[in-house]
């Protein structure tokens, strides 16, 4: 049998905390291995209790949900745990500096049970959890924040087809999406992010909208 995703919940209103934890916990699939009110008790619970993902609160007391996921799955951390970011969409002004501090993705707080716990299975699987209609509202809604910076040589390697598929990425485009745009199969366009994601050493498409913002390739 393979063994439960273990998940760490942090978020500083115990009604929340009790309530993730407690749905997350009556799966056969997931275990909840620590609860936590801060992003310092979360980043010390984590070394301890070795989590698969964290469910990550952004506003809290100590430290905040952005310097905690950073010090978990930022670049550069030995041992990076997956992050979670579960927050009210239209009050935190801080979730994209969350995907960029290596986030795989966010949810809503008000999101259902089912979409909670299929959200914690996606990305414990390693896979990004970024709706696209969620993409593009959130870069929509920092993208003058984002200061971008010169192309590299990164961005050289990739073909013109790939640019083409990373802007429609930037752009909250689904695979589904992009074959239709471009008129080609589903399989292909998988072919297309896997390359670009290889090319570009990034973790997930999360990243990759993060990076094309960056690299001034989409506006």
């Amino acid at each position: 049998m393979t063994a439960p995703v273990r998940v760490l919940v942090c978020d500083d209103q115990a009604l929340i905390r009790t309530g993730f934890a407690t749905i997350i916990d009556a799966q056969p699939d997931l275990e909840v291995v620590g609860e936590c009110g801060d992003g310092r008790a979360a980043v010390e619970l984590a070394r301890e209790v070795d989590p698969d993902i964290v469910v990550m609160d952004v506003r809290m007391p100590v430290l905040d949900g952005i310097e905690a996921t950073r010090l978990l799955a930022g670049a550069g951390v030995a041992r990076p745990v997956k992050v979670l970011v579960v927050t009210t969409f239209n009050l935190d002004e801080y979730v994209y500096e969350a995907l960029r501090a290596g986030a795989s993705g966010f949810l809503l707080k008000d999101a259902p049970p089912a979409q909670l716990l299929q959200g914690i299975r996606t990305v414990a699987s390693g896979a990004a959890l970024l709706a696209p209609e969620v993409t593009r509202q959130l870069v929509g809604r920092y993208a003058s924040r984002i200061r971008p910076t010169e192309q590299t040589p990164d961005d050289q390697a990739l073909t013109p087809r790939e640019l083409e598929v990373l802007r429609l990425i930037a752009d909250g485009l689904s695979n589904s999406e992009i074959a239709a745009t471009l008129v080609i199969s589903q399989e292909t366009v998988k072919t297309y992010v896997s390359r670009i994601l290889t090319k570009l050493d990034l973790r997930d498409r999360v990243q990759a909208v993060v990076y094309a913002y960056r690299r001034g390739l989409v506006t």
